[in-house]
């Protein structure tokens, strides 16, 4: 009876091990020979995000505004074994929004997916201290250049004959975090955009939804956690 409860226990654990196997093979396979644009994609959740998207089969565009950035994350993916390139693209600027697009084409042939990570947070304060320069530099890259991002890429998945759009909104739109009253905002419109894009680009097949994270540390997030 020993034996048999030995024999038994080692089966489950061969099952086991052969399950974990095939799901890791299934799911590195899961976006073969799909192409990936991810914004803000150097460090944090935008970077978590393409390392996973490249894990599992996609060529991944890794960009950021600063060049030293993009070296940087596309040599720690590279050497991963990744399939990673990148370039400069400041999401505000429309000639670096065309150069992303323009890499991925030039390098993997087209666009399949898009994901719209990119946001900034100059203020921590009373929503009635905000400034007209701080409303409009947050509404321009966090929704604005969202919008306009995904405009640039909709022909590319078009030609491909779909494809997935996802913003990158956050728990901040549904429960705003104290002093970052133009942030909260911004994500909360980001939702408002997600849902008009959906009914919108459906027609082309492409989905498109938004994420909403939570309080995750990273250099961006320091402001909540008193960095400011």
């Amino acid at each position: 009876m020993h034996k048999a409860g030995l024999l038994l226990g080692g089966c489950v654990r061969s099952w086991k091990s052969v399950r974990m196997a095939s799901s890791r093979v299934a799911r590195r396979d899961l976006l073969a020979n799909k192409v990936a644009l991810v914004t803000a994609s150097t460090d944090g959740i935008g970077l978590a995000i393409a390392r996973r998207l490249a894990q599992d089969g996609a060529h991944v565009v890794v960009s950021s505004r600063k060049q030293q950035n993009v070296d940087r994350a596309v040599a720690a993916l590279q050497g991963e074994g990744l399939s990673v390139t990148g370039t400069v693209c400041h999401v505000g600027k429309a000639e670096d929004r065309e150069r992303l697009v323009t890499t991925a084409v030039k390098h993997y042939g087209g666009i399949d997916i898009l994901v719209s990570n990119a946001a900034v947070n100059p203020f921590f304060g009373n929503l009635m201290d905000v400034t007209e320069e701080v409303w409009d530099k947050i509404l321009d890259i966090n929704v604005k250049a969202t919008a306009l991002m995904t405009k640039a890429v909709v022909p590319e998945m078009e030609k491909r004959g779909g494809g997935s759009v996802v913003i990158v909104a956050s728990i901040a739109a549904y429960t705003p975090f104290p002093g970052l009253g133009p942030y909260n905002v911004s994500k909360t419109a980001l939702l408002g955009l997600g849902k008009n894009l959906a009914i919108e680009l459906a027609q082309s097949n492409i989905r498109v939804n938004c994420l909403a994270p939570g309080i995750i540390k990273t250099n961006f997030s320091q402001v909540v956690f008193g960095g400011h």
